[in-house]
């Protein structure tokens, strides 16, 4: 039973991954998926299975992490992410957007939305010009 689950973290973590990508959170599922098959085979105890995943998780964050984020980056080259490419472009305000916050369509996704300066509200319809992205906010300017 105890495999199973230590099998099922791994899954979850693995799949975590995904919005994550940092590779963390895949190195903990390989360590959770080691002292799954290690349980398995030895039957052991709690304290073990934490030792046994501590350990397996440590070296391969400290082995196997580095090597495989600079060959992703190396694949990667220059290519801009979707994030760096967004601002200069023209998307259509949801919900009216002041400094103080908004909704705008990009890419069919609804994002928060916020100009760089307090004043008139943009209303909503208006085409505006994406300036920056500053964490999950669109800094966005009237077109």
């Amino acid at each position: 039973m105890a495999a199973a689950l230590w099998l099922i973290g791994a899954i979850l973590l693995a799949v975590a991954e995904v919005a994550a990508g940092e590779f963390t959170l895949l190195m903990l599922g390989g360590g959770a998926l080691v002292t799954a098959g290690a349980t398995g085979l030895f039957d052991l105890p709690l304290w073990a299975q934490g030792v046994v995943f501590a350990v397996s998780s440590v070296l391969l964050l400290v082995l196997v992490r580095p090597p495989l984020r600079r060959y992703v980056e190396s694949r990667r080259g220059d290519a801009p992410s979707y994030l760096e490419s967004l601002p200069g472009t023209k998307v259509t305000v949801l919900e009216s957007v002041s400094g103080g916050g908004g909704r705008v369509m990009i890419g069919g996704e609804e994002w928060s939305a916020r100009t760089p300066y307090d004043g008139a509200p943009i209303p909503a319809g208006v085409e505006v010009t994406i300036v920056e992205i500053d964490g999950a906010v669109a800094v966005v300017v009237d077109s």
